[in-house]
């Protein structure tokens, strides 16, 4: 017999804006096995108030009313880090990975909130420095044939597919050559060359874009939009969350989701949640 696992990841845009906005409703609807959230800019009493009743695993930013990734579940997690890259990386409330067991198999699910970066400003070089690192650390977590998946808000629209304006923002960030690049890499055939957005070369490491796969080559469906002008209405917005699947896992997907929010008023943050369900 097998068990589907639902795995939902949301950018909340700060967990008590998002419980006052109605959080819960969507919550009590979706039927969520394990919920990683990202851009949590609160205290761990915040999250307890949010989610009663589940496990809560946390890593909050040094900077208060930054950042902060959490993972929530109605499984026990067996295991939980925080280490990305070196000493010099910025990393505190970026990443957080824990590990269930499930039908006798481990299952390692990340919360990630990649930096939004600004092109020729040091945020960007703290942008650059954590894709190097989470670079370093995805052959580590799919070695062996592991059930991994990478989720959250990584900031960066790999195909022209994933942005509503594409050609207005190629010099920015968030689209930039090199930063899709990264996701070329990720994303290749495994162990094939791949030549990547920037024009450079690499080699795949075979992660599964869930939602890509899933949805084929189609625009979207976006993720996130501007608060600004019309963007949700006119559906103008950008796929920036993602389930990034290693092999073994995304053959187990058995559905894909964006919770869109069916009207303006009725948004609890300015992202949607990305849901998938894996037969285990």
């Amino acid at each position: 017999m097998s068990r589907t696992l639902r795995v939902a990841a949301v950018n909340v845009n700060g967990i008590r804006a998002a419980a006052r906005k109605g959080m819960a409703g969507w919550l009590d609807a979706a039927d969520v096995d394990i919920l990683t959230l990202q851009e949590v800019r609160g205290e761990r009493e915040h999250l307890d108030a949010a989610l009663p009743g589940w496990h809560i695993l946390e890593d909050r930013s040094l900077q208060k009313g930054r950042a902060g990734v959490a993972i929530a579940s109605r499984l026990e997690p067996t295991a939980s880090r925080i280490a990305l890259g070196g000493e010099s990386l910025e990393s505190n409330g970026r990443w957080l990975e824990a590990d269930f067991e499930v039908e006798g198999r481990t299952l390692t699910a990340v919360s990630a909130y990649v930096f939004t970066g600004e092109v020729g400003t040091p945020k960007q070089e703290q942008k650059w420095a954590f894709l190097e690192a989470m670079d370093a650390r995805l052959p580590e977590l799919a070695a062996d044939g592991a059930l991994a998946v990478v989720t959250g808000d990584l900031n960066v629209g790999h195909r022209e597919l994933d942005i509503k304006n594409w050609k207005g923002n190629l010099k920015k960030a968030g689209f930039l050559p090199r930063e899709r690049a990264y996701f070329d890499r990720w994303l290749g055939a495994a162990g094939e060359s791949v030549t990547c957005a920037d024009g450079t070369t690499g080699t795949g490491l075979g992660w599964v874009d869930v939602g890509r796969r899933f949805h084929g080559d189609v625009p979207g469906p976006y993720t996130w939009w501007s608060q600004r002008g019309q963007a949700f209405d006119n559906d103008s917005g950008w796929r920036i969350d993602y389930q990034l699947a290693t092999p073994a896992l995304a053959e187990r997907v058995a559905a894909y989701r964006v919770d869109r929010q069916a009207s303006y008023a009725e948004r609890w943050t300015d992202h949607a949640p990305v849901v998938v369900d894996y037969a285990l």
